[in-house]
């Protein structure tokens, strides 16, 4: 990344289904980064992710290609780097995942940060990549990568982010870089 970073808007999550960005997704800048916070979720072992929307759609199902992989090390002091089948997509239109198996005790949450490349380009797919670090619900703690594009060239301008499951409380705050 380089570049000054912008800050466009912040959303705080309270007991929320989703948090959307709905403005802002434009020409402006050719990179845009979303910053997590101490996104904690309402429901115990659960999965947190993205999808966009295309300018003049009505839903989140923007095909995407993926992989996912992490590296994590558990209070048993066993430690990990794994490829995670299961959270990656072939032309797929799920939500993305960023982290999975979150907990949501006190003391288990998730921060992290997506890049997301010339999301209003009309020729080109729009290309991602994330570092999310996320408590387990298992007492991991793991570092989540994704990376990957959303394979359509209509612009986005729309980002949502949900819990597989429940509602969930933290922060999120929407940057250009320019």
């Amino acid at each position: 990344m380089s570049g000054k970073l912008t800050l466009i808007s912040s959303a705080t999550a309270s007991g929320s289904a989703s948090v959307e960005f709905t403005s802002g997704l434009d020409s402006t800048y050719d990179e845009y980064v979303f910053y997590f916070v101490n996104i904690n979720p309402a429901t115990n072992n659960v999965t947190f992710g993205f999808q966009g929307n295309a300018t003049d759609s009505t839903g989140y199902d923007r095909t995407i290609t993926s992989t996912f992989f992490v590296a994590g090390h558990e209070e048993g002091d066993s430690s990990f780097l794994t490829y995670v089948v299961s959270a990656d997509q072939a032309q797929g239109t799920a939500y993305q995942q960023l982290a999975y198996n979150v907990g949501n005790g006190a003391d288990e949450s998730l921060s992290g940060v997506l890049h997301l490349f010339n999301p209003s380009n009309t020729t080109y797919i729009k290309h991602f990549y994330s570092r999310v670090n996320f408590h387990q619900e298992n007492n991991t703690s793991t570092d989540g990568y994704a990376a990957g594009y959303i394979n359509d060239t209509t612009a986005i301008d729309d980002i949502q982010f949900k819990m597989s499951s429940g509602n969930f409380d933290g922060s999120i705050h929407f940057f250009g870089v320019g």
